[in-house]
């Protein structure tokens, strides 16, 4: 059964019950200017601990193999796009693949490159020492977002271990390196936070960003007006003036952008697709996948899509459990979306664990789990964290360094 309403927080012995500090700070929106959660700040460490290992363990792994230590930090695959278009904006440059296809700038979305341009505008940073700037800004702020979002559905020890578990994620080292999905996943967790605390002009607006940030990010608007929609029905109708203008903006970015890109192809409903197309990315209903997978099994192929397999398969059970774990409808949706893209959309088969970064709430089941586990069985837990660490370490420096395929 999936419910919209938040449930209580489940009692972790021996954890004591969640208390809450005055949070000094005032420039935040009304959604978290009250109060920071007691153990925020231990979680943001242990996160930016385990990146910053992910981050060492690519440097030396490029060190290893005789290559500039943090060039594919900020110039891996599609950041190298990124910075073009911060640097000299939409429309300048292409690439003519093997079989005759262009590919065009316009399959990138706007936000980043923007913020990029703008940090270089106000402070003396190469393109690339920006994109890293703006990325590693936001993954922090995405844990925190990701934070609150498990402290309040089930308490400190929960989102706690939330956070954890989506630092040691396989491919997690993307969240760090000059791509959007930090960036994604800060406006995503935060504009569901503010769903389930009601405050619906924020993840409106929030969504709205999160909808310029990447081509995934109608998922947080879709979440936003189920989740609005669900709460009309709820009350008969009775709802804030917010909620209205809240759903009514989620969308905006994400459409906008499209509708730009067509109407600079000449083709406005459809000219953004056709861009993606060239990149080999629709939705096909997971045709492109089985006819991959097929040759994969056939023939053989890289470790990463193994790996990526792997993790595709490991998410549709997670999404299974978050179901069956009366999770928030909100997540459920913003989860099923990413999930459906995933398994239904073409495109590379390495990518697709990137896709999936953005969709902590899949971790919260296991979240749970390791939670209630840490009070009688502290050193399996510890043992579990310690492995899950070193095999997103491994997988990272082998993604970013060896593996020579798309991220």
């Amino acid at each position: 059964m999936i419910t919209s309403s938040v449930p209580r927080p489940e009692p972790v012995a021996p954890v004591r019950p969640p208390r809450t500090r005055p949070l000094r700070v005032r420039a935040l929106p009304g959604a978290v200017r009250a109060r920071m959660p007691d153990g925020a700040l231990n979680a943001l460490a242990l996160f930016t601990g385990v990146r910053l290992a992910g981050t060492a363990a690519v440097i030396i792994g490029n060190l290893l193999a005789g290559r500039p230590p943090v060039r594919d930090l900020a110039h891996a695959w599609d950041a190298r796009w990124y910075l073009h278009i911060a640097e000299h904006g939409y429309g300048t440059l292409i690439w003519i693949t093997p079989t005759g296809g262009v590919q065009s700038d316009w399959a990138f979305f706007p936000l980043y490159p923007a913020l990029i341009r703008a940090l270089t505008e106000v402070l003396p940073l190469t393109p690339g020492a920006a994109a890293l700037l703006i990325s590693w800004t936001a993954a922090l702020v995405a844990a925190y977002g990701v934070y609150l979002v498990g402290h309040l559905l089930h308490g400190r020890a929960v989102a706690t271990a939330l956070v954890g578990l989506w630092a040691v994620l396989p491919h997690a080292v993307e969240l760090t390196i000059a791509y959007t999905e930090s960036l994604f996943a800060a406006l995503a967790a935060w504009s569901l936070y503010c769903v389930l605390r009601r405050r619906w002009l924020w993840a409106g607006t929030l969504a709205l960003f999160a909808g310029l940030a990447r081509p995934t990010g109608f998922a947080v608007a879709a979440a936003v007006c189920v989740a609005a929609g669900h709460e009309v029905l709820r009350r008969h109708g009775r709802v804030p003036p917010a909620l209205w203008i809240g759903a009514a903006l989620s969308p905006l970015g994400w459409l906008g952008y499209v509708l730009w890109v067509g109407l600079r192809t000449g083709d406005v409903p459809g000219g953004y697709f056709t861009v993606q197309s060239a990149w080999g990315s629709r939705f096909d209903l997971g045709a492109g996948a089985v006819r991959f997978l097929g040759a994969l099994f056939a023939h053989g192929g890289k470790l990463v899509y193994a790996m990526a397999l792997l993790v595709v398969v490991i998410s549709l059970v997670l999404f299974g459990l978050l179901c069956l774990d009366r999770a928030p409808l909100v997540l459920v949706v913003f989860s099923a979306v990413l999930v459906l893209l995933v398994i239904c959309g073409s495109g590379s088969f390495s990518s697709k664990p990137r896709f999936l970064l953005p969709a902590f709430p899949l971790l919260i089941p296991p979240a749970r789990a390791l939670a209630r586990a840490w009070g009688p069985r502290r050193a399996q837990v510890l043992l579990i964290g310690g492995a899950l660490a070193a095999v997103s370490l491994v997988c990272g420096a082998y993604v970013i360094v060896v593996a020579h395929a798309p991220l």
